[in-house]
Parts: C-alpha cells; structure tokens; sequence
C-alpha cells in the first residue's frame, strides 16, 4: 500500500545556508500560526544556545499541510560536529531538500550530507536559497551542484533531479529564475510531485524504527521513529529489538502516542505506515531499536553512528575558589548528568576512569563538547575540563593512526601566506589552491584533527575576521609527528587573595593579562598568557608598601591595560596539555593542573627525563 496523502522529508545543508529559515517560512505559509500570532525568527532552534549562535544543534521533527497532504519536515543541524544527528534521521524520510546558497555555493558540509542521502539512495531536491543577495549567482552554482553529484557518483535518475529557487528570508520560491516571486507553492508542489509517498504493508506485524530520543523531565525517554509496517496502538504489547544487539529482546506496552503536528506533539489511538511517531513510556530506549510486534521480532538494519574523534576529561573541581559558586559540584551530580547526556546525544561516549573524581567524555569536534560545558555551566554545575586531545587507533601493524581532517579556508589574498605556514606548522599539506567566486583564495588542507585545536583564535587574528575556516573529518591516517600547541607560556598567579592594581600593573609587561583589579586568584591560576616561551609566576595581589615620605607625582593614577576576557571557546583553545578550565556558572579560570610550585617544577624535570 502507497500513503498518498504524506511525505516525509529531512532538509539539510551547509551552516548557515538557510535551512531553519526555509523552515519558518513553510510553517508561516501552510497556516500553523494564526494571522496576527508573534513568530520568533528560526522558531524550530527552540534551545538557548540555538537562538544565541544561530546554529542549529539537534535536529528537530515538524508537520505542515498542503492542500490534503501532510509533510513530515525534520530540520538538521549542518555543522560536522553534529554529523551524528543528521546520519540517523535520514532512516525517517523517504527524500530530502538540499539547500544550497545562490553565494557560497557547494561547501564541504554540503557534501557530507549530500553524501549520506545518496548512499541510502534518497531522491533530492536542490533548493538554491538566497537568490536575492546583491551577489548572488545562482547559474553557476547549479552547475557546482551538479559537478558534486558527479563526483559522489550519483546514479542517472539523482542526477535527474529537480531545482527549487528560494529566498526563505523573502519567502518565495520560483521553478525557474525568470518566474514572477510569490509564494513558497512551487516547492511545496515539487515536494509533493517529486518525493515519493512512504508505501509498506498496513496488514502486517508492526515495525517501527527508532531514529531519534527526545527527553523531558516529566515523561522521561521519548523515541522517534517512522512506522515501517503495520499498526502502531496505544495500550499494545510490543518487543524491543536491536540488529547490532541480536541478544536484546525487551518486552514493552506502548502507553503513548503522539503524532507531529506544526511544532505540537498530538495525542493519537493509532498509527500506520508513513507516519512519524514519538512514543513515550519505555524507559530504556535507545536509537537503532525496533519496535516489534510480540510474534514477529524483526530488526530494521540501521546503520552505526560514527566514532568520536576527540576526547577531554570532565574532573570535579578541587581549587581553592571549589563549591562557591555552582548548585551542582559533587561527583555523583557530574557523573549523573553526564550519562544523562547520552539518552539524547548519539555521537557522545561518557567513561569512568581509574579516579572517581574524573570522566572521559569523547565527541565529534570542540564544538560538541564546548556545547556540552556550556549547558551544563547553566543548570548551575561546577566542574574542571582538561584540554581536548584526539583519540588514536593502532593497525593491524600497531602503527599508531590519527584522526584527519580536510580544512577548507576562504582568505583575502594577502592573508593566504600566514595561513599556510601557520597550518603547515601544525603539520597541515596544502592540496589545493583556487580562486572563489567573490576573489578571495579557497584553500585546501589535509590536516591532523589535533593540528586544528586551538587554532581557530590564531586564524581570527591572523586574517583579521576576514576568513572562512571549514572543516571535515576525513577518517585516520598515520601519525604525523609530535606538535607544539603553543608557543607562548603562561603567567601564573604565586599567591592567594585579591588581585590589585598596582600588582596588576606591574604584572602587565610581562605579556597579556586575563583579570581585572579585585578578583580572586590563588596559587597556581593561570592569570595571563606570558610573552616568552616560559612561564612565569608573578604576585598580582602585592600592594605598595607606604612610607612617610611622599614625592610629588608618586601617587599618580596607574594606568591598567584591560584585560583580555576569554570566552567559554577561547579559553578551551587557550589551555595546555598540562592546564585545566575551571567552569561554574559564574566564572571561568584556567589554572595548572598541579598548583604548589615546587611539585610542579619537579613534575616538569621528571617529564624531560
């Protein structure tokens, strides 16, 4: 049987393409909100940190109707870090809108993703959004669409596919540039025409795949998945299955339903095949579970998520300053919310460690895991984070293997030089140099990951927030080597108490400062970077000693240079190998991972040794 009146589509893309935008305008024009309802921009980036960096994060399941069909749209994130998300909601949708900026054109991102939809052989829509930027280019960019199909090998009918151009932020779309804009219908009519309906058989035992976890407070686990076969009901007795698990057989009852509808979770009896459920009640859920019927276990193939790359250690917090400002600083409370992370978060591996006090925590990229201090750092938890380091395999001929990455870098031309030798230090090869469309120079490097780690604040300096860095994995390759990650020391606070200005100030020629007059250091905070390669330990709360003779102009006003403030991104990519972050809700310190000097003077002569 063939559902004709639903169509289930994910749309994905590069960052900042304008997927979450498009989203808003299909929601606006098939009627969700009322006339006169207040619409917040990008509605479907429901989370704070969403909103803030306006990059979408989790992907999100949506339903709008045109005419008497129902559309299933489910917006995914397009930064690497967050690969996972979009891997696995691709097992929902039977098609996919790729959209594509009439500017920027074909991007590394887009080619992960396009990559994914054609390896499950999913028919794609090519969406050109932003046709009415000053510099948009739109023919061109067609043919860079079609040249990547070409080179993923896309089959003859992919290559047949239709393209849609848009400018969501105008809300219009045209089947041919030379159309008159009026509304989003010509791609609600080529979604409808070309995406195929989900068919199945409503007859027989019930299969649903879990591609997605939500999670609330108050219900718990709530799985989200496509009905592959059958009906699904409230009240059903089911079995849980897993096709990477062949020994998991759980027997659950389906308590509730829900159906999507605009951005609601509707209450339904029942559901059959093709439509996308959530189900909530099973307490141990997990993505790639079937749900089964009782005499037909039988588990739908899904494919494993990619490995994490990288990892940093979560530590409680022991400094001096520990427990004074965050609601949540035990062991117990750290571990806890960790492992609570995993019930929605596919690409995260959380580990225990010899020390109860520290947890491995393992992601795709910086980014995901300076996501996760962040929301942690806001529910009010206090804890400490090494530095990120990359997780290494070994061959079959215990050669030591590293993760890798492509780098693309979009740079005005004259910055070009500095970029390839900083990166080239940092044991980057250069692959590639071209022109772009807007002349700056696209250039492309085979990198180490852990070449990349703190590197992005040195690329901001150095190209003077000029240039675009985009980055891919790009699987394991040797080990290249041994890499300095900074070339400059610390400047180490040697006493507790208040920092003042007057030994701030005599502190500030010896290289940047990180804090102002009336904060509290310890023994052992990191309080600058130094300007030479050592660190150096200084005395910042020191104040003038006074005696009874006063010279005129003595008593002068010190003038302070501000401090350099590091945000929660920079200070990660500010820290050392044998540093820590010190996060509460409040503040952020970085500090040695050994405060009392003299054990940490006798730890450096013994790692020499």
């Amino acid at each position: 049987m063939i559902r004709e009146d639903i169509r289930n589509i994910a749309i994905i893309a590069h960052v900042d393409h304008g997927k979450t935008t498009l989203v808003d305008e299909l929601l606006k024009q098939s009627g969700v909100f009322r006339a006169n309802q207040e619409v917040a921009e990008r509605v479907m980036d429901s989370n704070d940190l969403e909103r803030e960096r306006g990059i979408t994060i989790l992907s999100k399941n949506t339903a709008v109707y045109y005419k008497n069909t129902k559309i299933n749209i489910i917006d995914t994130p397009g930064h690497a870090d967050f690969g996972g998300e979009v891997e696995r909601v691709l097992k929902m949708v039977n098609g996919v809108i790729l959209v594509v900026d009439a500017f920027e054109g074909a991007m590394p991102q887009t080619k992960f993703v396009l990559q994914k939809a054609l390896e499950l052989d999913l028919p794609v829509i090519v969406c050109i959004n932003k046709i009415d930027r000053p510099e948009a280019r739109p023919e061109e960019v067609i043919d860079e669409v079609l040249e990547l199909f070409i080179d993923l090998d896309a089959s003859d009918e992919q290559l047949d596919c239709p393209f849609v151009f848009a400018s969501a932020k105008a809300g219009y779309a045209l089947k041919e540039l030379t159309d008159e804009p009026k509304d989003m219908s010509p791609l609600f009519e080529t979604i409808v025409n070309y995406i195929p309906a989900p068919e199945g058989d409503p007859e027989g035992p019930v299969q649903v795949l879990i591609s997605t976890i939500d999670y609330n407070e108050y219900v718990g686990r709530i799985g989200v998945g496509k009905v592959d076969r059958g009906v699904i009901r409230i009240n059903q007795d089911a079995v849980l299955v897993n096709h990477h698990e062949p020994d998991k057989k759980q027997r659950v009852k389906i308590s509730k339903l829900y159906e999507f509808d605009g951005l609601n979770k509707v209450d339904v009896d029942s559901a059959t095949i093709g439509s996308i459920v959530a189900i909530s009640g099973i307490a141990d859920l997990h993505i790639g579970d079937t749900i089964c019927a009782v005499d037909c276990p039988d588990a739908i193939p899904f494919q494993k998520i990619s490995e994490p790359t990288i990892s940093m250690n979560f530590i409680v917090n022991d400094s001096p300053l520990a427990g004074q400002e965050g609601k949540y600083v035990t062991s117990r409370h750290l571990r806890e919310r960790l492992f609570r992370e995993l019930n929605t978060d596919v690409s995260l591996r959380v580990e225990d460690t010899e020390d109860t006090d520290t947890f491995k925590v393992s992601g795709r990229g910086e980014l995901h895991l300076s996501i996760l201090i962040e929301t942690m750092r806001r529910e009010g938890y206090e804890f400490a984070v090494s530095k990120a380091e990359v997780i290494y395999k070994y061959d079959e001929r215990n050669k030591k293997l590293e993760p890798m990455e492509l780098a693309y870098i979009d740079v005005p031309e004259e910055f070009s030089g500095t970029v390839i030798q900083k990166l080239s230090l940092r044991k980057g090869e250069l692959q590639g140099m071209s022109k772009t469309s807007s002349g700056n120079t696209r250039l492309e490097f085979s990198i180490p990951s852990r070449g990349l780690i703190g590197y992005r604040g040195d690329f901001m300096t150095d190209t003077k927030g000029n240039g675009i860095m985009n980055t891919i994995f790009d699987g394991y390759g040797p080990y290249k080597g041994d890499l300095q990650y900074r070339s400059q020391g610390s400047l180490i606070a040697f006493e507790s108490g208040e920092a003042v200005a007057y030994g701030l100030f005599n502190a500030q020629d010896r290289g940047t400062l990180f804090i102002s007059p009336g904060e509290r250091v310890y023994s052992g905070m990191v309080i600058g970077q130094s300007g030479k390669p050592e660190d150096i330990e200084l005395n910042v709360c020191k104040t003038k000693h006074l005696t009874n003779t006063r010279a005129s102009g003595s008593d002068e006003a010190l003038k302070l240079t501000p401090p350099r403030i590091l945000s929660l991104e920079q200070a990660l990519e500010f820290i050392d190998t044998d540093e820590l972050l010190e996060v509460t809700p409040k503040s952020l310190r970085i500090r040695k991972k050994i405060l009392d000097p003299t054990l940490r003077k006798r730890a450096m002569i013994k790692n020499r040794q």
